[in-house]
């Protein structure tokens, strides 16, 4: 839905945007404290979480980097940061 900016805005505001808007269309986002995250909306960052767990517990438990990549269509240095950042955490790297 668009609303008028004559409708909204204060007159000297308004005359703020025309020096740079000048008739065109213009998007003005939500404020930051609304925003969600990248992928917490829909899923993806827990999905992604969940399935470098489930990486890291298996390379731990024995699994090969390259049956892991076969398995994940991950490459090996992809793989490889999965790992790592459990290795780190336990000053093991």
């Amino acid at each position: 839905m668009y609303l008028n900016a004559e409708d909204v805005l204060p007159p000297h505001l308004l005359r703020q945007v025309q020096e740079y808007v000048q008739g065109r269309e213009l998007y003005i986002p939500k404020g930051s404290e609304e925003r969600a995250g990248w992928g917490e909306r829909n899923g993806t960052k827990r999905k992604l979480e969940l399935r470098n767990q489930e990486i890291r517990h298996r390379y731990a438990r024995g699994e090969r980097i390259h049956r892991l990549m076969d398995e994940y269509y991950l490459s090996y240095d992809s793989i490889r940061k999965i790992v790592r950042k459990t290795e780190g955490k336990n000053g093991s790297d």
